[in-house]
């Protein structure tokens, strides 16, 4: 299963699509999000187990997956919401947002003028 992250903010997933649903309990991550400093670096990323669970088929699908994730340490409380931990995931190149100010395409090559 690849979830692929388009939004992520101190660690979290906030917004993701199912790209291939094979072997759910094997999910893995991508991350096509711009990633500043404070969002990724503190530790594993966290997906809410309820958009695992949705993106994987329903509770039915993720029950054996959750019972093995649990026991591995990857089901964490984080404000009082079950989250799916990735200590390991994938980046997706994207250029960054353009600076204030900056003039042409604020790529990352991009020099003010």
């Amino acid at each position: 299963m690849i979830i692929r992250a388009f939004s992520v903010f101190e660690g979290i997933v906030y917004h993701c699509a199912l790209i291939d649903a094979t072997n759910p309990c094997r999910p893995t991550l991508e991350v096509e999000a711009v990633v500043r400093p404070g969002d990724a670096d503190a530790g594993p990323l966290l997906l809410p187990v309820a958009d695992y669970a949705t993106l994987a088929g329903g509770p039915a699908v993720v029950r054996p997956c959750i019972e093995r994730f649990r026991a591995a340490g990857r089901i964490v409380d984080h404000l009082g919401v079950a989250h799916l931990a990735f200590p390991f995931w994938t980046p997706l190149l994207i250029d960054p947002p353009p600076r204030p100010g900056a003039t042409g395409a604020g790529g990352p090559d991009e020099v003010d003028r």
